[in-house]
């Protein structure tokens, strides 16, 4: 169960109004209804260049695609084929992304927490696939189970979050084999939020599709989307075998899949912003059609993983201003072709949470909304390239998404006329602090951070002079130490547990722990 948000009215004076403040509101932000206008950096001649592109290199480059099944299905669709390099042609190509929906609904195990996808609504979902932390004494080690069900644990109370996502960080305590059973438990039982499935290989997102039958029913999840797939291409221009058969297992069931070129910019893709986007569109959209092979009118959404490389040392980037720009540009692609489309947010390459990662990910959390993505993952905990999760970043990205949710929704003209009275009242040298007007609205009027301390140098020093990494992890603390767990039916629980136990017991775990743990 989710702790009520608390009343808002003003009751007992200042001591009253600090204790609500201070008091935990952990009601989930409805999915983001982003009113910002989005950022238009191209004309529409240039959008029809990069489409035309992609759609030469489609044609006439063709995409390997390295599995037999993708490559006979490819076939019966009508595309060219030759040994693995599939050639499909443009009005095959616009034939299958048509059938795409534009928009849909995330059905969580929480009905009040469903949130819709596409056009201009939008979610915030956690980082993925951390194989460190940096955990709630700011240490960096190998994570454990308890350490992902500690993040499902934060990810279900931070309202700005509507999502719990996956294996956030890797449990290193279990088998590499057996590991997604365990992370997908993990997902279902510690939030009610909608969640990621691991798309690892093609049989462990049959075992995701498995336990989704049991926890929302075969038949309802056979219309309704609860859960996301996401499968990475292997740029420039190859789809292997693993992520093909895990689409498969998705699409089939009518879950959506994110298809996701993964771009280092200059290292595999060409160092053109340009030129790697219309890279970048037509390995999307081969993967995108191909979903509709498998099956019409299965949700898909237009992914990417956007870095550039250093030509000083080959490593990664975040924050920079070619990965704005081709989020801006990617953005226009998918709103061309309809189709609801991801991103990654709050990115970070800092080595700990400082002022480096700060500025990265607010330029991409800038970026992102003005692009007006709709899958925006990585939203929160993302440091080191993606090392690690650190719970300090995860508590203040958390934050900085709810800001973001502030300013997508506009501005509110509902207390225009109420706001105004109040300006004869003061009067010209009078200020509105202890007008009845900002009394009443002082709560919602302006967005007001638990995580950036705007107090005097002089408070500051006296209440400990504690920084930002210090007050998140304090906040992280006193988030589980109020945690509830959202009640599972008794009987599908018992059903999943079993579901595990059975398939632990079919798969081979012998030597498969990581022994760095």
């Amino acid at each position: 169960m989710t702790i009520d948000a608390l009343p808002r009215k003003r009751s007992g004076g200042r001591a009253a109004r600090r204790a609500l403040r201070a008091a935990p509101d952990f009601q989930m932000l409805p999915g983001l209804h982003n009113k910002i206008p989005t950022c238009e950096i191209m004309t529409g001649s240039q959008v029809e260049r990069i489409d035309a592109a992609s759609m030469d290199i489609l044609e006439n480059i063709g995409v390997i695609f390295r599995d037999d099944i993708a490559l006979a299905d490819w076939k019966s669709a009508g595309a060219k084929v030759e040994g693995d390099r599939v050639f499909p042609d443009r009005g095959l190509v616009r034939d299958l992304i048509a059938t795409i929906p534009a928009t849909f609904t995330y059905h969580a195990r929480d009905p009040k927490k469903n949130v819709a996808l596409g056009g201009d609504k939008s979610i915030f979902v956690p980082m993925t696939g951390a194989p460190y932390l940096r955990d709630l004494e700011d240490v960096r080690r190998n994570p454990t189970l308890d350490d992902l069900a500690m993040f499902h644990k934060l990810a279900h109370m931070l309202p700005a979050l509507h999502s719990s996502a996956h294996h956030i960080v890797e449990p290193y305590d279990h088998p590499i084999s057996q590991r997604h059973l365990r992370i997908t438990y993990s997902s279902m039982k510690h939030s009610d939020k909608t969640f990621m499935g691991m798309t690892t290989s093609p049989k462990n997102a049959e075992d995701v599709i498995d336990m989704c039958r049991i926890l929302f029913g075969a038949d309802f999840i056979e219309s309704h989307p609860v859960v996301t797939g996401n499968c990475n291409g292997n740029s420039p221009l190859v789809w292997d075998e693993t992520m093909l058969g895990a689409m498969r297992a998705f699409s089939r069931a009518n879950q959506p899949v994110l298809c996701s070129p993964f771009v280092l910019g200059g290292a595999n893709t060409p160092a053109s912003v340009a030129a790697s986007v219309a890279q970048l569109n037509a390995e999307a959209l081969s993967a995108l059609a191909y979903t509709q092979v498998i099956r019409r009118g299965a949700p898909a959404i237009y992914g990417h993983y956007l870095s550039t490389v250093s030509m000083k040392s080959g490593a990664p980037m975040a924050g920079t201003p070619e990965i704005s720009l081709m989020n801006f540009m990617i953005g226009q692609m998918a709103r061309f072709y309809d189709v609801p489309w991801r991103t990654s947010n709050t990115l970070g390459g800092a080595k700990t949470f400082d002022a480096q990662a700060g500025y990265e990910s607010a330029t991409t959390l800038s970026a992102v909304m003005h692009a007006g993505a709709h899958y925006i993952w990585h939203s929160a905990g993302w440091n080191e390239a993606g090392m690690h999760c650190s719970v300090a970043k995860f508590i203040v990205d958390a934050e900085q998404c709810a800001m973001a949710h502030r300013m997508a929704s506009g501005v509110n003209f509902d207390d225009f006329d109420d706001a105004l009275a109040a300006v004869p009242d003061v009067g010209p040298g009078g200020h509105y602090l202890g007008h009845p007007h900002t009394q009443e609205n002082f709560q919602t009027a302006f967005f007001m951070p638990e995580m950036f301390d705007n107090n005097s140098i002089e408070q500051w020093q006296a209440e400990g002079a504690v920084e930002i990494t210090e007050r998140a992890l304090t906040q992280a603390k006193m988030l589980l130490q109020n945690y509830q767990e959202p009640v599972l039916d008794i009987a599908k629980d018992e059903e999943l547990r079993a579901y595990i136990s059975r398939r632990e017991s079919e798969i081979p775990a012998a030597d498969e722990l990581n022994q760095s743990y």
